[in-house]
């Protein structure tokens, strides 16, 4: 394996992701995940209280950092040429699909569960409400693979170099989220909040950032799309590995 090894043109590994399929995982890697990570930290038995208070503040921060954030990894740490992603477009995308359900989601907690009180809210209308969320990402993701079919079996070599980095970038955030977490001495349920927030994407951000900035067919849209076919399978995996470990983490 050496010899072999020594051959490896190691210094033009960075250029084998493609600029614009590297744009898609960019966005996907910077857009903080406030929906799914609920999911997670319920089926591996994490702290539900300050799960919701992470994506609370995640949310509010995302609106206020998305667009200086997004612009700094595309424009400046990627260096890459011919991207073109205004501020305004950022924003324009953060806000509609991240800060209109946001503020919806306040005024319809505080009115509803004032106006027919809490426990009709919490049984009646949440059951009703929740699978919209999981229709509406399933829905996306259809559309979304209707219209890139072509383009993923045209370009099979491409979406193997947008894989490859997500699946490390899940295994590596998770896993080092938490030894941290474990060495601080956190008590379980919230070693795997902190660690399932660090790991998990908003995925539906980056696909709208992505769509907005650079058109529906296009290759960074692509990238974007395929982020929650490898981050679902890949945290449902983690959820499963994270409850084998109980005891160990437990013990931290």
């Amino acid at each position: 394996m050496y010899p072999v090894l020594c051959k490896v043109r190691y210094e033009l590994l960075w250029r084998m992701m493609l600029e614009d399929y590297r744009t898609g995982v960019i966005l996907v890697g910077i857009a903080r995940c406030i929906a799914m990570v609920l999911i997670w930290n319920e089926l591996a038995k994490g702290d539900s209280q300050l799960c919701a208070v992470i994506v609370a503040v995640n949310s509010i921060l995302q609106i206020a950092l998305f667009t200086p954030v997004s612009l700094f990894y595309l424009q400046v740490v990627s260096r890459g040429k011919g991207i073109d992603v205004s501020a305004w477009t950022v924003a324009k995308s953060v806000l509609l699909f991240l800060g209109v359900p946001l503020g919806a989601g306040v005024l319809t907690r505080f009115t509803l569960r004032r106006g027919v009180g809490p426990k009709w809210y919490d049984t009646k209308f949440i059951p009703f409400i929740g699978p919209f969320a999981l229709l509406g990402l399933l829905y996306t993701i259809f559309v979304m693979f209707a219209i890139q079919a072509h383009e993923i079996v045209n370009n099979i070599g491409e979406v193997a170099r947008v894989v490859v980095p997500m699946i490390l970038y899940f295994a590596i955030t998770f896993t080092s989220s938490v030894l941290v977490t474990r060495h601080l001495k956190l008590p379980y349920p919230e070693i795997v909040t902190q660690s399932f927030t660090a790991a998990s994407n908003n995925f539906e951000l980056a696909i709208a950032v992505a769509v907005g900035a650079f058109g529906i067919d296009s290759h960074e849209a692509l990238a974007a799309t395929i982020g929650p076919l490898i981050e679902v399978p890949a945290l449902l995996l983690l959820v499963y590995v994270t409850l084998f470990f109980r005891k160990w983490l437990s013990r931290a």
